[in-house]
């Protein structure tokens, strides 16, 4: 029988062996009248088999997974990683798919969507306030109940995509602001220990869009909740070049949380495309990270290069300006469109393929570093 959304439920069995090493009969935690259930409020936990993950990504392409499930509390993450441990099957953890990309053979394991909810004030004090939230929580939604509450720290990170657990993954951040500047710890569950662990945020190995969970552990640990503490002070000036030009250019001279998230909201949707209507993962390269040397010989023949001091000797030049001044600002490479408002995005026009927008990645970075001798590399993650 086919699910009305289009998913095919696997059989059900209570045999040792069965075709299905993710059948609800094989999964042993829980069995009644010899069939093995998975549940979570009463409901039962479903495993689809052979579902598109382009229907699950932003960008629309991809193959299918041989397996899909969402989890909702620590035990269900528990239980799926370690059974599909127990049958040498790999693991992927998506939230919304908005910084992932699936390739065109699809993921040949289990791909767990989380979907922990959670949001709980564990400390409060004259200066700041610090709260646990769950990892399958909409970071927009989180970010706006925390900009409500008055507090500050992550309100120029707001109406970016995805989940709350996905955050500290690639370190997000915008307009000046990161996670690593307000995460204290979060906790996850270690698929090689078997077991649930809190990582204060030393441990974590934050760096410019990066950490321990996409480099060193990559496929290690999944993120059940992370533990935030925000500021009661108001924002002050200067504030990211673009985010204080906007103020200026509008003479606002008084600054809240409320203030700086309408700002950036309104800067994203003149920069940002809707991923529902045009597909795509939001920012697909990384801003360049070039050393001063490196950044005089750029000054010497663009003079007027924007860049970011970033404090340790590094400077921060856009991605995005690199790409315009190659010419590709509103170029269609291969079915991807260059977007014609900001070139840091591409937007899935007509491909039908991972290799489709492979080839326009490549050609991007090609130009890049041939003319500016400057290695971009791409953001999102890969299935």
């Amino acid at each position: 029988m086919v699910h009305p959304d289009g998913f095919e439920p696997p059989t059900l069995c209570s045999e040792d062996r069965c075709s299905n090493p993710l059948s609800y009969g094989c999964i042993t935690e829980i069995i009644i009248s010899r069939m093995a259930i998975l549940s979570y409020n009463n409901d039962r936990m479903k495993i689809h088999t052979k579902i598109p993950l382009k229907n699950y990504t932003t960008m629309k392409i991809g193959g299918n997974a041989r397996f899909i499930t969402e989890v909702r509390n620590g035990d269900e993450v528990a239980m799926v990683c370690r059974n599909a441990k127990k049958q040498k099957l790999p693991i992927f953890i998506i939230g919304s798919g908005s910084n992932v990309i699936a390739k065109d053979e699809g993921f040949n394991g289990i791909v767990v969507r989380i979907r922990i909810t959670g949001f709980e004030v564990i400390s409060d004090d004259i200066l700041s306030t610090t709260i646990r939230i769950g990892a399958g929580e909409q970071w927009d939604s989180v970010v706006k109940r925390i900009v409500d509450m008055q507090l500050s720290g992550i309100e120029a990170m707001s109406a970016i995509p995805g989940t709350a657990g996905a955050t500290p993954i690639q370190n997000v951040g915008a307009y000046g602001q990161e996670i690593a500047d307000t995460l204290q710890s979060l906790e996850a569950y270690d698929i090689e220990n078997d077991t649930f662990v809190t990582l204060q945020d030393t441990e974590c190995g934050f760096s410019y869009r990066n950490s321990i969970f996409r480099g060193d552990e990559s496929g290690r640990y999944v993120i059940t909740s992370i533990t935030i503490k925000l500021s009661k002070n108001q924002p002050q000036p200067p504030f990211y070049e673009s985010l204080q030009k906007y103020l200026d250019e509008r003479n606002i001279k008084i600054f809240t949380v409320a203030v700086i998230r309408n700002a950036v909201i309104d800067i994203r949707k003149e920069k940002l495309p809707d991923p529902k209507i045009l597909p795509n993962t939001g920012s697909f390269f990384k801003n360049a990270i070039v050393e001063n040397w490196q950044l005089e010989d750029l000054r010497k023949v663009n003079p007027n290069i924007p860049m970011y001091d970033m404090g340790d000797g590094h400077f921060k030049v856009p991605a995005g300006w690199l790409i315009e001044n190659v010419g590709l600002k509103g170029s269609l490479i291969s079915g991807i469109r260059v977007y014609d408002k900001n070139a840091l995005v591409l937007i899935n026009e007509s491909a039908k393929s991972y290799q489709d927008l492979a080839n326009a990645r490549d050609e991007i970075i090609g130009k890049v570093r041939d003319k500016f001798r400057v290695q971009i590399e791409q953001e999102p993650l890969e299935i």
